[in-house]
């Protein structure tokens, strides 16, 4: 049967132009050079021998920036590293646009983390990374635009600085500490000085407590050397002299009448 032999070669050739394409990609069509449209997932047939399909991922891409060695504002020489996350919104743009979109991406993003960089101090590259990550996301995605390339995050997840420059940070650290721990020391000191002083002006308005004060002093250093005590309260003693002396008066008074 002669006849089915190009029925066979017509069906190959039919197949042949079948193309199945998952969830997480788009087909790019291009007719004889000119870009004809774009194909959504599942089973599509393309003219073959005529047309070209190119498959694009839409899903996210994590690109790792090499590190990069620059100057912050205040010459100070840093080595950073970042990632950056992004995908395709426009596979038309993504393919047309530029050639190849992972490297422009890639490399707009090693210009964009050097300029950054270079216009801030090392401080603010250390304490506000996350707000430089944001900045920098920003002018990427703004970049990438029109490439059709999305840019959903920017994360600088490490800076490196000169062995010297830690050893002075490591000292200014510890100079701060050492401030800080001397103004609570002194603080601590007011404070007590002004308690102290309020009870010394209360214990002098009643003297009992002063007594009571000085009992418990004993008793406390009794207490600590493991010895007894014996105290005698001062208003005793106080009251005792008290009575010798009216006694004395009485006895000189009365002799002087007898000598009279």
């Amino acid at each position: 049967m002669p006849f089915l032999l190009p029925v066979f070669i017509i069906v190959m050739l039919a197949l042949s132009g079948l193309r199945v394409l998952q969830q997480y990609q788009r087909g790019l069509v291009f007719r004889l050079g000119r870009y004809q449209g774009t194909r959504e997932p599942g089973l599509r047939w393309i003219i073959p021998v005529v047309d070209r399909m190119m498959v694009i991922d839409i899903r996210v891409i994590t690109q790792d920036i090499e590190p990069q060695e620059t100057m912050t504002n205040d010459n100070v020489p840093v080595k950073v590293r970042a990632v950056v996350w992004f995908r395709v919104v426009n596979p038309e743009n993504a393919i047309i646009e530029v050639a190849s979109y992972e490297d422009a991406v890639r490399q707009t993003a090693l210009t964009s983390l050097r300029n950054v960089i270079g216009q801030h101090s090392l401080d603010e590259l250390l304490k506000e990374q996350e707000k430089l990550s944001i900045m920098l996301g920003e002018i990427i995605d703004k970049v990438t635009e029109p490439w059709g390339v999305s840019v959903d995050r920017v994360q600088i997840k490490d800076v490196e600085i000169p062995k010297t420059m830690q050893r002075a940070m490591a000292q200014e650290a510890e100079a701060h500490r050492e401030k800080r721990a001397r103004i609570i020391k002194a603080e601590a000191e007011f404070e007590a000085a002004l308690k102290l002083t309020e009870a010394a002006t209360k214990m002098a308005q009643t003297p009992m407590a002063i007594e009571l004060r000085r009992m418990q002093m004993l008793t406390e250093v009794g207490a600590e050397q493991n010895t007894m005590t014996i105290v005698m309260m001062p208003s005793e003693f106080v009251s005792a002299a008290s009575a010798m002396v009216r006694l004395a008066d009485k006895v000189g008074v009365g002799t002087g009448i007898a000598q009279k």
